[in-house]
């Protein structure tokens, strides 16, 4: 059994979005329109969107996480995403990936989350 290395100090533990693909802007408009039926702020605004990858071709990986492993949506959240972005113009495929690593915390929601949930 081979050890997994730590990661080197400083690596981000969430890989960086394609931010200058021209769909991602849209693609985080829809992931805006998804919303977590429990907490009345959407996924993205919540910090539940970890990364957004888009390739040259249009295939769209979403990397995102729930605010706890045991909620009820945890199963039909990600087919809610991809539902949302594939619908978007110049999107060939969508994969919605689940991970808890690292885990959610109030730390990831955006000033805007925070004010409407009244934590500011």
């Amino acid at each position: 059994m081979t050890e997994q290395a730590p990661p080197l100090e400083g690596t981000p533990l969430i890989k960086p979005s394609t931010t200058d693909h021209p769909l991602y802007d849209s693609v985080v408009e829809a992931c805006r329109s998804v919303y977590d039926p429990e907490i009345p702020v959407n996924i993205y605004d919540l910090g539940l969107v970890y990364t957004i990858e888009i390739d040259a071709e249009g295939a769209v990986r979403i990397d995102m996480t729930l605010t706890a492993p045991g909620c009820p949506v945890a199963g039909e959240m990600p087919g809610w995403v991809a539902g949302a972005v594939e619908p978007l113009p110049g999107v060939k495929q969508v994969d919605v990936e689940l991970t808890w690593d690292p885990p959610w915390g109030m730390d990831m929601m955006s000033d805007e989350a925070r004010l409407e949930l009244g934590f500011m």
